[in-house]
């Protein structure tokens, strides 16, 4: 979009005309096909999560801090520090055909009054993981955040974490560039890749998300006949 330019010739952003800062995510619980997204509680989620969890290799969690765990009184009371946060804001990701929650992730750097919001804190377990439950989460994550009236939904992550960045290009976010030595990880250097998906952006990006787990897509054997990333590359270029 062409800046306005000031009687000074100086460029500046374009107003915003009726702008009203979106509210804090609300602790609602989401329901689509296939899960139900909830504020994480760990009485109700604890036991699951720590179980499903038990099956992954620590390779899952090398991106995550250096995690799993595993002892179960550990893994309650990390649960139970961030079921209290509000900024981490945590939700369970749970199965609907099994009530059983399966994964947790989080809003973060919730910045109402500029309309922007991080969706981030991914820690699906290897049952969830790359599953149509898995992308419906993270589908109804975002709308919600555009529903409230969000401008911008961004996602970031280790630049070395290459499934991390697949699955963000997958959804629609865009890649934005990476910030060097932004971070100390386990003692460790972490360079940051930051995505984004936009408010206007997103209704291309959505109709994409609701094609993509149609049976029609999917042969007998579950096999998906036309890729989540496929269909969203295809809206983005008629966006």
């Amino acid at each position: 979009m062409t800046p306005l330019l000031t009687p000074a010739n100086t460029p500046v952003g374009h107003p915003l005309a009726g702008w009203q800062p979106p509210p804090s995510p609300s602790h609602d619980t989401l329901t689509g096909r296939y899960c139900r997204v909830a504020p994480l509680n760990v009485t109700s989620h604890g036991d699951a999560l720590f179980n499903a969890w038990q099956a992954d290799a620590p390779s899952r969690w090398v991106y995550l801090g250096g995690r799993p765990f595993d002892d179960r009184d550990g893994c309650l009371e990390w649960l139970s520090h961030r079921a209290i946060s509000h900024d981490p804001m945590f939700m369970a990701l749970i199965n609907l055909e099994r009530d059983q929650a399966l994964g947790v992730a989080a809003w973060l750097d919730i910045a109402p009054e500029h309309g922007t919001i991080e969706l981030g804190h991914l820690s699906f377990s290897g049952q969830m993981a790359r599953t149509r439950m898995a992308t419906k989460a993270l589908h109804l994550l975002i709308d919600h955040a555009f529903s409230l009236g969000y401008r911008r939904v961004a996602w970031k992550c280790d630049a070395l974490n290459a499934p991390s960045q697949r699955a963000a290009s997958r959804l629609g976010f865009r890649f934005e560039g990476i910030f060097r030595q932004h971070r100390v990880v386990c003692g460790r250097n972490r360079d940051t890749a930051w995505y984004a998906l936009l408010d206007h952006e997103w209704p291309a990006m959505a109709r994409a998300h609701r094609q993509w787990p149609m049976p029609d897509n999917f042969d007998d054997t579950g096999r998906q006949r036309v890729a989540l990333s496929v269909l969203t590359a295809h809206e983005a270029q008629g966006a």
